[in-house]
């Protein structure tokens, strides 16, 4: 059985280890947001809603599953 001090250690760095790759995370989220942003301002159209047509939908009895 391990010390209670190592024990501490390790939970330590497993929530460092944790901390850092969160904020790695976090970080490519921050830039595919401002690249998302930078397409959506270059033609002027949201990338979220592009090929959407507006009007009636097609029925789901004319799809054949």
């Amino acid at each position: 059985m391990q010390k209670p001090s190592m024990l501490k250690r390790q939970k330590e760095r497993q929530r460092l280890e944790r901390r850092q790759e969160k904020s790695v995370e976090k970080a490519a989220r921050k830039e595919d947001k401002k690249v998302r942003a930078a397409n959506a301002t270059d033609n002027g159209e949201d990338p979220d809603l592009a090929g959407i047509v507006a009007g009636p939908q097609p029925r789901l009895d004319d799809f054949n599953y």
